[in-house]
């Protein structure tokens, strides 16, 4: 008997300071538990997520310039061979594909890329101009539009290739293609 009430006092008092008695002497956890533990799980979750985005983004954006970068390294040995880059109309496919160019010229042509590289890592095709707006007559502008796709605004990733052959990246956008008028 001496244990019964032992056993029934302490339930009492237990129940009587709030906490969750269930019988067998088991405790389970409340409400307010239950949601802490989710909201630090969900805050956990989106520091992950916020740094894996950001992180991807710096990444697509290095792989951007290293294509860039390789692209201007093909036009230039394309410019070795012909004297000239390819025109707005041969466009950058001229790496890869020599069918794009003038019958007269294939038989010269080498294969300056080994595979296709006809979009950024956005999937936005390149912005390519042979007589370039930020270069001298016979050079080329070279660009991707960035995360965005648009062109002409700040993440706009640039290759100038100028009279001094500046190597480094511009971040300074286009002008706009001519139109026609």
């Amino acid at each position: 008997m001496l244990t019964t009430e032992l056993t029934n006092d302490r339930a009492s008092r237990s129940h009587s300071l709030g906490a969750n008695v269930v019988p067998g002497g088991a405790r389970g956890f409340t409400l307010i538990e239950v949601m802490v533990v989710i909201a630090i799980l969900l805050a956990i979750v989106g520091l992950v997520a916020v740094n894996v985005i950001g992180r991807k983004k710096d990444a697509s954006v290095g792989t951007t310039q290293i294509q860039l970068k390789t692209l201007k390294s093909a036009l230039d040995t394309f410019f070795a061979d012909f004297d000239r880059y390819p025109t707005d109309e041969e466009g950058l496919t001229v790496l890869w594909n020599k069918t794009t160019m003038a019958e007269e010229d294939q038989a010269k042509w080498k294969g300056y890329m080994s595979e296709p590289v006809p979009t950024d890592t956005w999937s936005s095709a390149w912005g390519y101009r042979q007589t370039g707006e930020r270069a001298p007559e016979g050079k080329f502008d070279l660009w991707s539009n960035g995360p965005d796709k648009q062109e002409g605004t700040d993440d706009d990733i640039h290759v100038w290739k100028t009279a001094a052959d500046d190597e480094g990246m511009s971040d300074t956008p286009p002008p706009p293609p001519p139109t026609g008028g």
